[in-house]
């Protein structure tokens, strides 16, 4: 059954078309990768589907729910981590999980509950009494989206939730990103520049071009279509005709986010 259904989405910045009649229905339980070259209109999208920018035509829903009519149906269903740094350095690991807990009205009983599952659940425990700004990139990633957690959304997006991070790092975080489906049934729907990230993860990719859909479907299925041996960069460098390119400390993580960020 889909929970992520778009029809002819749209979203216009003046002259500007950022997304163009962007169709796509994502099924409840998988992994759903959205790959394309900066300012192709990814993250246009996951703002679109998390309600923080309404579509200029088109329509999406979440859940069932459309984001713009019932777009406090859609929020309470969802997570999401962006590119932008969402953890505060100055806190320590428990007490940026204590006020999302908060911002998520979570009553109160179970707030020490819900914490402890999500240090628990990536991996946190024993680090998170330590100040945010001491840990790695992809221990503040694994924060990230354990905030997210916290009440437990049908669907979390994540926008590049790997970017920044060294290899090892970035594996941790795919193991955890799989548990959360095959532990808890969890959709995700992410963006990412990594191609073996979306080859390993992802049951279906989506490749966008200037703010279209150019191709969709499971990474076999796409890599066979270009060619024997094919790669999931040859079928992005086929169906976009460009090449991906994409820290380890608080200060760098928040720097290349940032950069990222500007870059669309």
């Amino acid at each position: 059954m889909a929970i992520i259904e778009t029809q002819h989405l749209t979203r216009r910045f003046g002259d500007l078309e950022a997304v163009h009649d962007f169709t796509l229905s994502v099924e409840e339980g998988e992994i759903f990768g959205l790959l394309g070259p900066n300012g192709a209109g990814k993250s246009t999208v996951i703002k679109m589907l998390t309600t923080l920018l309404p579509p200029t035509s088109g329509r999406a829903s979440v859940g069932g729910f459309d984001v713009v009519r019932q777009a406090d149906k859609v929020r309470r269903l969802i997570g999401y981590v962006p590119q932008t740094l969402s953890a505060d350095g100055s806190l320590t690991g428990r007490e940026n999980l204590e006020i999302f807990a908060k911002l998520y009205d979570i009553p109160r009983k179970e707030r020490r509950e819900r914490v402890e599952g999500a240090l628990n659940l990536m991996g946190l425990s024993g680090a998170e009494d330590k100040l945010v700004k001491n840990y790695s990139g992809g221990m503040i990633r694994r924060l990230e989206i354990a905030q997210s957690l916290l009440h437990h959304p049908d669907v979390l997006f994540l926008d590049e939730p790997t970017l920044g991070l060294d290899p090892v790092a970035r594996t941790a975080v795919w193991e955890h990103v799989r548990r959360l489906r095959q532990d808890f049934g969890t959709t995700i729907f992410m963006t990412t520049h990594y191609m073996e990230e979306a080859d390993i993860l992802c049951s279906r990719v989506a490749i966008m071009h200037r703010g279209r859909l150019a191709a969709v479907g499971p990474p076999s299925e796409l890599k066979a279509s270009v060619g024997p041996n094919a790669s999931l960069g040859d079928v992005f460098v086929f169906y976009s005709g460009q090449l991906l390119e994409t820290g380890e400390s608080y200060r760098e993580t928040a720097r290349v986010r940032r950069t990222a960020r500007r870059l669309g």
